[in-house]
């Protein structure tokens, strides 16, 4: 058995291993990806039986599978597939080879993630093998970040601040027009044309850009809205970058706001609260504690500064996401930080935020693992509010 065989097992409880099936593209799937180690975009079978783990693969991957996928034995799938047409006319469905493959295989029961394709559950379940849904992680070890994990999380963080880094830096260089509209490389700067620059360094640093967020004013409020139009002086301007590192398909995740020019009291007040809130946070995680209660003093800590948070026409102000999400092959992965108790090993974003239009959004955010006797940081971009 391979050593990562080893770390997958090691997972699974005491009593006879069950088989597990996954079908699935790599390139999207974190579980498969997991097991595999390698990027396939075009679903393929994972078996593990008896601690042996069996790749299924077209003729286009399998060569390059044997050389850089984690299983110990592979497949041609085309056979498979002749096996199961014969004489027909028309090759068989998808679901119909991976069915065949396990009854080959002997299996009668095997466990499978919880987005198994229905159609495929239906087939198998024809051939009387018994499908059962994982009750929680599919790989249990994926919680618990190895050394070698924590390092691929650092590479990805290290894509995310280049990003970060070239973002402040076209922001400062930028200087304020008409309107208060910052003016860059001779036109408006824009979100958009912010987010291209920000997404371009990424790319040229071995990342996958997604969805990066370039947010400012009342924009900002709403904290999944990805910024449009020109940026404003004096304005709060939210910046959330999350890129995959295209080689080990790990995640990084910060968020900085920032004000181009001069902060008001109340933005520099709600920029404050925030920061603070954060530090609590990082005060306070630890192996044992309950997430909930930091979530809770957040929002304690966020109330006693004069920001609640309520609704106000007919809108959420305040603080009224989570403080944190898991981090790892998956941008928000298990855990959610106030829904867990904490283990040493997890990996964790932290980023309480505040949003009330009318003054605008703040959020930060930097990524930990969690230890017996507190956390690691491993973001490493200075926070500042005005540029």
């Amino acid at each position: 058995m391979t050593k990562w065989a080893k770390r997958i097992a090691s997972s699974m409880a005491t009593k006879p291993e069950l088989a597990r099936l996954i079908v699935a593209p790599s390139d999207t799937d974190a579980d498969m990806l997991y097991a595999t180690r390698i990027f396939i975009g075009d679903p393929f079978i994972f078996l593990q039986q008896n601690g042996k783990r069996t790749l299924v693969l077209s003729d286009l991957e399998i060569d390059r599978a044997k050389k850089n996928a984690k299983a110990d034995d592979f497949v041609m799938f085309s056979q498979l597939e002749r096996e199961v047409q014969g004489k027909a006319k028309k090759a068989p469905p998808y679901e119909k080879v991976v069915a065949h493959f396990l009854t080959k295989r002997g299996v009668k029961r095997a466990k499978v993630p919880a987005n198994f394709p229905l159609g495929f559950a239906n087939e198998i379940r024809r051939r009387g093998i018994t499908l059962e849904t994982s009750n929680g992680l599919f790989w249990p070890a994926r919680e618990k970040k190895t050394a070698e994990e924590i390092r691929l999380l650092e590479r990805a963080l290290r894509i995310t601040e280049t990003g970060m880094k070239r973002g402040m830096e076209i922001l400062k260089a930028s200087t304020v027009g008409a309107g208060k509209k910052l003016k860059w490389s001779g036109k408006t700067l824009t979100s958009e044309i912010l987010r291209a620059e920000i997404d371009s360094a990424i790319l040229r640093a071995g990342g996958v850009p997604t969805n990066t967020i370039v947010a400012g004013g009342d924009q900002a409020c709403d904290p999944h809205e990805r910024g449009f139009g020109p940026l404003r002086a004096n304005s709060l301007i939210i910046f959330d970058i999350f890129p995959r590192d295209a080689k080990t398909g790990y995640w990084g995740d910060m968020t900085r706001t920032v004000v181009r020019g001069r902060a008001s009291e109340q933005q520099r007040k709600l920029w404050e609260a925030v920061k603070a809130g954060q530090a609590l946070a990082l005060k306070r995680i630890k192996a044992g504690v309950d997430g909930m209660s930091i979530h809770q003093a957040i929002t304690e800590l966020f109330n006693d500064r004069g920001f609640p948070t309520e609704e106000r026409n007919g809108r959420r102000v305040g603080f009224f996401h989570g403080t944190g999400h898991g981090l790892g092959l998956e941008i928000h992965e298990y855990p959610r930080l106030q829904k867990v108790v904490l283990k040493a090993g997890q990996c964790l974003t932290v980023e309480p935020g505040l949003y009330y239009p009318g003054i605008g959004g703040t959020r930060i955010e930097d990524v930990v693992i969690v230890e017996k006797d507190g956390c690691r940081i491993l973001s490493k971009f200075s926070k500042q509010l005005e540029i």
